[in-house]
């Protein structure tokens, strides 16, 4: 068998190849970037280095830089998918170094900003809600102001309210949850987003497993937990007391910041609390929960028609 080394020398002797590496060495010396990278480094570079490293040269001017020949991430057209080459130069020669494309960064973001964001039953429409996304007419005006005012003063460890929007069907106020976990998401600030009636029959099956207390443990704790849809639910007296209550009240003695989202108004919520499913009247306890509700957020209402139609 013909050793590698007699292989190439014997190509390199033909005259096609010889033609053909003389243009590529000729085009890969012409291309901008690499002649001002070796206008940057002449006092440093010889011919000999020049040439031991035009292999190099070459799989650099054959890449994308900075997304320039790729139309998305996913068609990204160079060796490293989502890497971009960037010339530097070693003791004795000319190397490639590689870094992650501007799309590559943004894929990488959003990655880690959904980690930041966890959800138990929420559509995914609402998990990649965004305020760029949401239309900003005059019956929302109030609840996007209110939800911007927050984003700008929340410190983790400073006490601040959350939000309690109500309104009717389809109005948005479920995608504004979405846009403010985003939102903080991309501040690196955890949250959780929870719909409710969901939720609560899980934990009527949580008692079987024995997570019952680890799954309200967490609720208790997440920095920002946001409940969606609350009153939405056919509420008992167990999930009402030993559910929501203990829930509520650790976030309002830690002052955790809490939102909800509801169809009801204060007023409709505590009247939904009041009345369990097996019809009993429970007027004390269900004002204890609404003033656990009040304590932590401020109630805005979200105008407008139904958006889902």
């Amino acid at each position: 068998m013909e050793k590698i080394n007699k292989t190439l020398k014997r190509l390199a002797s033909h005259e096609n190849f010889q033609k053909r590496f003389a243009q590529m060495r000729e085009d890969t010396l012409a291309n901008p970037d690499v002649r001002d990278f070796l206008r940057k480094h002449q006092q440093d570079l010889t011919e000999e280095i020049i040439e031991k490293s035009l292999m190099k040269l070459y799989e650099y001017t054959q890449q994308s830089r900075y997304c320039h020949k790729c139309e998305s991430l996913e068609a990204c057209t160079n060796m490293m998918k989502g890497y971009h080459p960037e010339l530097i130069l070693t003791r004795s020669s000319i190397d490639l170094r590689y870094d992650r494309c501007p799309r590559k960064i943004m894929e990488d973001e959003k990655r880690k900003n959904e980690k930041l964001i966890k959800s138990l039953h929420v559509p995914k429409d609402i998990l990649n809600a965004s305020f760029e996304e949401l239309e900003h007419d005059e019956e929302r005006i109030d609840a996007v102001q209110k939800a911007a005012a927050f984003l700008l003063k929340y410190e983790q460890g400073k006490p601040v309210k959350g939000l309690y929007f109500y309104g009717k069907f389809g109005v948005g106020k479920s995608y504004l949850l979405g846009a403010i976990a985003n939102k903080l998401a991309k501040k690196q600030i955890s949250s959780m987003v929870v719909y409710v009636p969901e939720l609560l029959r899980e934990m009527k099956s949580s008692i079987a497993d024995s997570t019952l207390n680890e799954k309200i443990d967490a609720l208790k704790k997440e920095p920002i937990l946001m409940l969606d849809d609350i009153g939405a639910e056919a509420m008992s007296s167990w999930t009402r007391d030993e559910v929501l209550g203990p829930i509520l009240q650790f976030r309002m003695l830690e002052s955790l910041p809490t939102f909800f989202t509801s169809n009801f108004d204060f007023q409709g919520l505590e009247h939904h609390l009041t009345y369990s499913q097996r019809g009993e009247e429970e007027k004390m306890k269900a004002r204890r929960i609404m003033e656990r509700i009040r304590s932590l957020s401020e109630p805005v209402m979200v105008g407008g028609s139904n958006r889902r139609n």
